[in-house]
């Protein structure tokens, strides 16, 4: 299935079962979501992604930042990143989603694509680290990218395309029934960057 409307209503639940995704669509006008585009560009401190899988130390074309709270250590894909202090553009986006959404984060793991070349695979976002059912609020902005669900079951597939400076909500029991992911595609040359709002369970053992 497929997602394109303009009518969009964010109460509904884009999943047919297992789970919870709400779609906002624009968050802001225009002229906004370009002025955080630039800021989280160019004021952001970048860093390609890294992963070890099956032993072996991969390095990727897209970037990733991690900031919150406190300096949260935060794991995936073998890999542990320590959180940043917020920078003053990403406390104002957080509070916008929080108010929006009526949910509460403590940290945000971003994306910087620099292209439709660069994706990402299936995956979900099930560490130990995460808030167990919490919500994911998934900010994006510049180029306009597709971007999938996959039953882990039935195999059945939703997509919609994410625009610039849209709001998705992923929560409940989603990142255990469901895969998503990013898929590359030669149609886009311009970069999309991706804000992922997120609660770490905070204990003891994340200092």
């Amino acid at each position: 299935m497929d997602l394109f409307s303009k009518d969009i209503d964010a109460t509904l639940n884009l999943l047919p079962l297992d789970g919870t995704v709400n779609y906002y669509g624009a968050l802001m006008p225009q002229a906004a979501a370009d002025h955080y585009l630039a800021c989280m560009l160019h004021h952001i401190d970048w860093k390609h992604d890294e992963a070890i899988i099956f032993g072996r130390h991969i390095v990727t074309k897209r970037k990733v930042a991690w900031y919150g709270d406190h300096s949260f250590k935060y794991s995936y894909s073998n890999i542990t990143k320590e959180a940043l202090p917020w920078t003053q553009e990403l406390l104002e986006l957080k509070a916008m989603t929080e108010e929006r959404t009526g949910e509460r984060f403590n940290s945000c793991l971003l994306n910087l694509y620099h292209s439709g070349d660069e994706g990402m695979a299936w995956h979900s976002d099930g560490e130990k680290d995460l808030k167990k059912n919490g919500a994911i609020a998934s900010l994006s902005f510049g180029a306009a990218r597709k971007f999938a669900f996959r039953h882990k079951a039935t195999k059945e597939t939703v997509s919609l395309v994410l625009e610039h400076g849209s709001l998705l909500v992923m929560k409940d029991t989603t990142q255990t029934h469901w895969l998503h992911r990013l898929p590359p595609t030669k149609r886009v040359t311009l970069p999309r960057v991706n804000l992922t709002f997120r609660t770490i369970a905070w204990d003891a053992d994340n200092r």
